[in-house]
């Protein structure tokens, strides 16, 4: 799965080269540099919306590889579980 990004302004122009990135993956929309919008295929949007999944279907889906996530590193130190 790529992931194409266009300003509003390209967006506007060129409306068709927008909708064939939207078949490989998620377009992002921009205004003024920021990230404003996404345009994806119907079919994407349907698996999306579609129904609840948990997070082994979402770590299964197609491309998550390509995904960067970082996590921050807990500043807080261990304590004891109150068992009690």
């Amino acid at each position: 799965m790529s992931i194409k990004t266009f300003s509003s302004r390209e967006l506007n122009q060129d409306i068709g080269r927008a909708k064939k990135a939207a078949k490989r993956g998620p377009v992002f929309i921009t205004d003024r540099g920021k990230p404003a919008h996404v345009l994806m295929s119907y079919e994407d949007y349907q698996k999306l919306s579609g129904k609840r999944r948990n997070i082994a279907d979402a770590l299964a889906m197609p491309g998550i590889a390509d995904v960067e996530i970082e996590f921050p590193r807990s500043r807080e130190l261990p304590r004891a579980a109150d068992l009690e």
